[in-house]
């Protein structure tokens, strides 16, 4: 495997002249201060949509006593706001791939800031169930988006790092979540408290549509719905929706990306997502201000191992695969100790250990970018990270569904009588997806690597 990031980054196609034209198209990107500002301006947007995204994770107990669901229908808030999620990852590639970024975003911000408005007033389950479905629809499209930008204005080689500084500014809206949002909530209430951030999205809309230039050679004020540079520069002759996915999905790197996705977000995302507060507050008997705090370590640890990665992937990208089965085998390690503690109440020292491990799945799901970006050319980009980034959510989705039906089955009465051997029960099911996952990966590295290889040696001739 070759150590040079650049060349390795920059290979993405089978054919010397895709290769040599994407190599062309690469050589643009400036960096500079220009790049930071169109990028700054994309990852807003995505902390934003994780403050959406992440917000039931702090106010399950709430939205339980609202609207008077079980665990079961709880579970379903998130699962449907995932599943949509990753639903939308192809389309959304597509639509990146062909219309850009700015596009996107824009109405990714509309459809969050519905969603967010219309959980804030519901009262029932159906209508807060669709606003979480709307708000996973616009959540979708901001990740791809922000990549795009990334992937546009930076150099090849800093792709990686800058693929994990996304990732780690988007945990600023996880911090909100769990240091902001889980306090307004218990003192102003449901709706003051949802309502309030789904009107910060139009303020993000308003900076996205006055600033943001998607690419170096595309202006600020460009208009909206115009046919826009984006698209002319980089859309290829006999462009095809099927093609493009057909093309993407054909790349073992791709289907590596999307399970190395897989199998490291989900703990951290099902943790974070719903189960993670009630299973502090109910299963171990911490308090609100206690359990927020539990939830923030894994953020910030998340930060810390993003930094790590990021440097790690851009200088030695032949690491990855270490990297990925070392997080999967701690996490599923610390896991089974924390559920095999006798008596079920787990010493805080262990729960610390196993909020810092889980930090590092984010950060971690995130290298499927990397095995899925040396094999596919730019125009195509959009559409293998939406793939990748599908995995995740599919798995977040098994998680919370077989975390939810354990809790129902194990426990009888309210939610309030969780106890801590259902808990246990229902965290077990993690190791199910888990171990799909890394069968998965340990049935395409070889060949992933190996047409990564076959494209290095053109991407050179081509430089």
């Amino acid at each position: 495997m070759s150590a040079d990031p650049a060349a390795a980054s920059t290979a993405a196609a089978p054919s010397t002249d895709v290769a040599a034209e994407a190599v062309t198209v690469r050589r643009e990107p400036p960096g500079g201060r220009a790049a930071w500002t169109a990028w700054g301006i994309g990852v807003t947007v995505y902390v934003l949509a994780v403050v959406h995204r992440t917000s039931l994770g702090v106010a399950g107990l709430d939205a339980a006593a609202r609207f008077g669901i079980n665990a079961s229908a709880l579970s379903t808030f998130s699962i449907l706001q995932v599943l949509v999620y990753a639903g939308m990852q192809i389309p959304v590639g597509l639509l990146v791939d062909r219309f850009g970024p700015r596009r996107i975003l824009s109405a990714g911000l509309v459809l969050l800031t519905v969603g967010q408005l219309g959980f804030a007033l519901a009262t029932s389950f159906t209508p807060a169930l669709l606003a979480r479905g709307v708000l996973g629809c616009g959540d979708a499209m901001t990740f791809v988006s922000v990549l795009r930008i990334g992937s546009r204005w930076f150099p090849v080689f800093r792709n990686p790092f800058i693929a994990q500084l996304t990732g780690l500014v988007g945990t600023i809206g996880n911090l909100v979540s769990t240091m902001v949002l889980s306090q307004v909530l218990h003192s102003a209430g449901w709706t003051p408290t949802f309502g309030t951030t789904a009107l910060l999205g139009v303020a993000v809309l308003a900076l996205v549509l006055l600033a943001l230039r998607e690419t170096p050679e595309s202006t600020a004020r460009e208009p909206l719905f115009a046919r826009g540079r984006e698209v002319v520069t980089e859309r290829p002759e006999g462009f095809s929706l099927r093609e493009q996915i057909r093309a993407s999905w054909s790349e073992p790197g791709t289907r590596l990306g999307m399970w190395v996705h897989f199998t490291t977000a989900f703990p951290a995302s099902s943790f974070l997502l719903l189960w993670g507060m009630p299973f502090l507050m109910e299963g171990q008997g911490m308090s609100r201000a206690a359990s927020g705090g539990m939830l923030s370590l894994v953020i910030v640890a998340g930060m810390g191992f993003a930094v790590l990665f990021g440097q790690l992937m851009s200088r030695r990208p032949g690491l990855r695969t270490p990297t990925v089965f070392t997080v999967v085998l701690v996490t599923g390690g610390v896991w089974g100790l924390v559920l095999a503690w006798p008596g079920g109440h787990v010493p805080v020292w262990l729960l610390i250990t196993l909020v810092v491990v889980m930090g590092s799945n984010g950060p971690a799901s995130l290298i499927g970018l990397d095995y899925a970006r040396p094999v596919n050319p730019p125009e195509r980009i959009g559409t293998a990270s939406g793939i990748v980034n599908m995995g995740g959510f599919i798995a977040a989705v098994l998680a919370l569904f077989l975390i939810g039906l354990v809790l129902d089955a194990t426990t009888t009465g309210t939610s309030a009588s969780y106890t801590p051997s259902a808990f246990r029960a229902a965290f077990a099911t993690l190791y199910a997806p888990m171990a799909l996952g890394i069968l998965q990966i340990l049935r395409l590295r070889r060949a992933a690597l190996r047409r990564e290889r076959q494209l290095l040696p053109q991407a050179r001739a081509a430089l």
